[in-house]
């Protein structure tokens, strides 16, 4: 079949991409989905930074490639040997898709898995095979999903069905923003009532991390950025403080507001500057929590002597540690129930047409996620 979708052919274009284009909207093939394989017809996909680092070269990919992780959608064919999914069923992606079997999976860190993570880095699906093409050249697949198409095929180990009354497009933010953000919270930092942190950067990861904060119960719930006008938003959804890194030092800061540091500082910028002020606002004994994801030629530079003297600790946060088929559905009950208000985080929507207008959007930060509606 032919599918409508954004083609990645060259990573580092200049800004604004309206005029650069780097994502070329076209039509390409796609072939019916193979052993353990659904093709899945998307009805939401968000503008992720993660997608934004893959186009501005931090994070480089094998190219040309359909970008787009964080999606939902209705299962319109299975392959053989797939097991508890059907046409019609509702899913949302899960960008690592996970093998169940590897060191990892068998430990319950399915985020780390290792097969999946192989495959993530080729640009193909856990199979290894590659599904979209065009003019006989290989288009690869980005983390197994390639939201960015109206039609992909993804493994069945990529997919989590749920329930038809959750609103389909907006669940698509439960593949990665939210469960990200909220996940950092609870399962990396498992973060207890009472206990005082800060977030630093508030795009769509670090407000669901404040939104996470607050359902754990942590206080002061403290929010860092530059850009102030973020800050009602973030107060909306559970922030007590908020603190303007370019008119203050937001170590300083951090550190009266919480009477010597916050026993975590999450950094959800993806720079190396902001995870050397989040390691100093974090108290003795506390730790600093890396959720953005930086250029790939950045090194961080700590001193060594805190981070032995005063037992600070420093630790990655990769898909909020999460258990995806555990946590996807947990999330989407307690937004149900009104405890995770996820609508705030969205932006007005983008069409497929106008998706390097949404991307300028998202890199001069003048969107929090904005979704790309398909029609079904």
């Amino acid at each position: 079949m032919r599918t409508h979708a954004a083609v990645l052919y060259e990573m580092g274009k200049s800004e604004p991409y309206l005029e650069s284009q780097p994502l070329v909207v076209e039509e390409v093939e796609l072939e019916p989905p193979g052993p353990g394989e659904v093709l899945v017809e998307l009805v939401g996909a968000g503008l992720c930074h993660s997608d934004l680092s893959t186009i501005n070269g931090t994070i480089p990919r094998r190219l040309p490639m359909i970008l787009g992780h964080e999606a939902s959608g209705i299962v319109r064919e299975i392959g053989p040997g797939v097991k508890d999914l059907a046409p019609d069923d509702h899913v949302v992606f899960s960008f690592v898709p996970t093998c169940g079997h590897c060191l990892y999976c068998s430990i319950g860190r399915p985020a780390l898995c290792e097969n999946g993570a192989r495959a993530n880095l080729a640009g193909t699906l856990l199979s290894g095979a590659v599904r979209f093409h065009k003019n006989d050249q290989r288009v690869l697949h980005y983390l197994g999903v390639s939201a960015f198409s109206q039609y992909t095929v993804a493994a069945q180990e990529s997919l989590i069905k749920i329930d038809k009354s959750i609103p389909l497009d907006k669940a698509a933010l439960f593949g990665c923003g939210v469960l990200t953000g909220v996940g950092a919270v609870i399962n990396t930092a498992k973060v207890s009532p009472g206990e005082p942190i800060v977030v630093f950067g508030l795009g769509g990861v670090g407000l669901s991390a404040i939104m996470g904060a607050k359902l754990a119960g942590a206080w002061p719930i403290i929010a860092v950025d530059v850009l102030p006008a973020k800050f009602d938003q973030a107060k909306r959804l559970g922030a007590n403080f908020t603190v303007n890194a370019r008119d203050s030092d937001p170590v300083t800061a951090v550190r009266e507001l919480t009477g010597g540091g916050a026993e975590y500082a999450f950094e959800a910028v993806g720079n190396v500057r902001v995870l050397e002020q989040a390691y100093k606002a974090t108290r003795s004994g506390g730790k600093t929590i890396c959720i953005g994801i930086p250029h790939h030629s950045q090194h961080v530079s700590l001193q060594t002597l805190p981070l032995v003297a005063l037992e600070k600790t420093v630790q990655g946060s990769f898909m909020g540690s999460a258990v995806p088929r555990r946590d996807i559905p947990r999330l989407l009950n307690l937004y149900q129930a009104g405890q995770l208000p996820v609508d705030e985080l969205l932006s007005p929507p983008v069409s497929l047409e106008d998706i390097n207008t949404g991307f300028d959007r998202l890199s001069q930060g003048s969107a929090i996620r904005q979704l790309i509606h398909f029609s079904s």
